[in-house]
């Protein structure tokens, strides 16, 4: 929607006006001003395409996600290093159906820009290891695998990991 810095800009002017507000004696719209700023603020820091994106890939609408993905033009300038992370995780899985190479490109440049979430790295690293599974790498998918398996405390991963793991014996 807007460029990281203009989104800190309005929030700054919003929140000036509702301290004008407060001097004035309007305390109900100083309050609904500074509730107006922060939501600019949230925004800086969870980029609004980058959650609708996430909601419809919880629905499983992958078309919907890359669709929202899509507005983000120039994620390197638009987006701070944490959602530029998120920003590849999501790419990375959208082309993890036809294009394997290009989405480990993805999944190794989000893990190298940095998740918030321990899952998501343990996830991110999963696929990385289905990837090198399949491209023949066996001892990198068995280190990525454990890798995720540590990240994963609350065993969300674990039928995938035991079923990665049935899958590499064979090979």
């Amino acid at each position: 929607m807007f460029n990281k810095y203009i989104k800190l800009v309005i929030a700054g002017a919003i929140f000036i006006w509702a301290i004008f507000q407060f001097v004035e004696g309007n305390i109900m719209n100083g309050i609904s001003l500074i509730l107006l700023a922060g939501i600019f603020v949230l925004f800086y820091f969870k980029n609004e395409f980058i959650l609708l994106a996430f909601l419809q890939l919880r629905k499983q609408n992958f078309a919907g996600a890359s669709k929202w993905l899509s507005y983000i033009k120039n994620p390197s300038s638009a987006l701070i290093k944490k959602q530029e992370g998120y920003y590849n995780f999501l790419q990375g899985i959208m082309v993890s159906q036809t294009n394997i190479t290009q989405a480990e490109k993805y999944f190794k440049k989000a893990l190298s820009l940095g998740l918030n979430m321990k899952h998501d790295i343990a996830m991110a690293k999963l696929q990385l290891a289905g990837i090198a599974m399949t491209k023949r790498r066996k001892r990198e998918a068995t280190l990525l695998m454990n890798e995720a398996k540590k990240l994963d405390t609350q065993n969300m991963l674990a039928e995938q990991i035991k079923m990665l793991k049935n899958q590499l014996k064979k090979i």
